[in-house]
């Protein structure tokens, strides 16, 4: 829908546009780990109040903005908004969880809700594309904005858990009283284990994405074909998500999920028939890895650096699935 407003209703360029959220794309990775010690810094609740207010204004700007400046006004905001937020959700839920000595719930709570999000994603489409059918722009712009002020409004109602006390970090430094004291490192966790936690799942998230780009943009697909295909898709991630609920986070798995997928894509070179099937595959697998890795991110984490790790995966995500997404538009068709 935004891409039809802009282009249609405001008259932006499609290559305008498609510069615009580019920019936008590369304004969130830089922004992921600044955001992410602004959170660890000064609160994690804290950061998803600004984060969600700022999502607001994004809207009202997408809605309400004119022309080229308009829309970089626009998708800035929205990057900046997504940045503060990216983080600190699965930080503040960590850290609850701590502190109500519910560590063990944080795996299903995460994919359980990352499943929910992705499930709740299709349904959003299909509903937002029903309000502007039927209603016009304004009133999906109105739903929209409304929606991120829902956001806002349950960010206001949450606490922040107090620091993690006598060991509920494993890497905390405490004292005879078992208070919790900020380490003077940047990361109390070694910068290789949290490479070897964080990469398997972007490699993992960069051929999934490069795969159904592949498809959307073959020279057979149609518009009916092709929304199907990311609802299916869409499906296959958040069915992997609620199955990872059950399934043990460890940096082993993390491996054996990005090999699979890996090797789910190699094998179509011999099974070219295969390939849709392995671009829905590719995605549960996906599913299944990101809340596995949150939760091993989490568990290997010092308290006062909880967000910053979570923003570091995030912006290798995007790093890694941009660098894909371009390989996947010089592949030949």
């Amino acid at each position: 829908m935004y891409l039809l407003w802009w282009v249609q209703e405001r008259h932006v360029s499609a290559a305008a546009v498609a510069g615009i959220l580019a920019a936008g794309d590369l304004a969130l990775t830089a922004l992921e780990i600044p955001t992410g010690w602004i959170a660890d810094r000064y609160g994690h609740r804290a950061s998803l109040i600004t984060g969600s207010a700022l999502q607001a204004v994004g809207m009202l700007c997408c809605w309400l903005g004119q022309g080229i400046a308009g829309l970089l006004v626009a998708s800035l905001l929205v990057a900046l908004g997504d940045a503060f937020r990216s983080g600190a959700d699965q930080a503040l839920l960590y850290r609850s969880c701590l502190a109500l000595d519910r560590e063990k719930d944080f795996q299903r709570i995460e994919a359980k809700t990352h499943g929910g999000r992705l499930a709740a994603l299709v349904v959003l489409i299909l509903v937002g594309g029903a309000i502007v059918r039927i209603w016009g722009f304004a009133a999906g712009w109105i739903a929209e904005t409304a929606l991120s002020l829902t956001g806002l409004l349950i960010a206001c109602a949450m606490r922040e858990p107090p620091a993690a006390r006598g060991g509920a970090s494993p890497f905390s430094t405490n004292d005879a009283q078992g208070d919790a004291r900020v380490s003077t490192k940047p990361f109390a966790t070694p910068a290789l284990t949290l490479a070897l936690l964080i990469v398997p799942a972007s490699w993992l998230g960069g051929l999934a994405g490069a795969a159904a780009f592949y498809a959307q943009t073959d020279d057979a697909a149609t518009v009916a074909g092709t929304t199907v295909l990311v609802a299916i898709i869409t499906i296959a991630e958040a069915a992997g998500a609620f199955l990872a609920a059950r399934l043990v986070a460890s940096g082993q798995s993390q491996f054996v999920l990005a090999l699979s997928g890996t090797a789910m894509l190699a094998a179509v070179l011999l099974a070219p028939r295969a390939f849709l099937a392995a671009v829905v595959g590719t995605s549960f697998l996906l599913g299944i890895a990101e809340p596995l890795r949150a939760v091993a991110i989490q568990r290997v984490t010092a308290d006062h650096v909880r967000a910053r790790a979570a923003s570091i995966a995030s912006a290798c995500d995007k790093g890694i699935g941009t660098m894909a997404l371009i390989l996947a538009g010089l592949l030949p068709r």
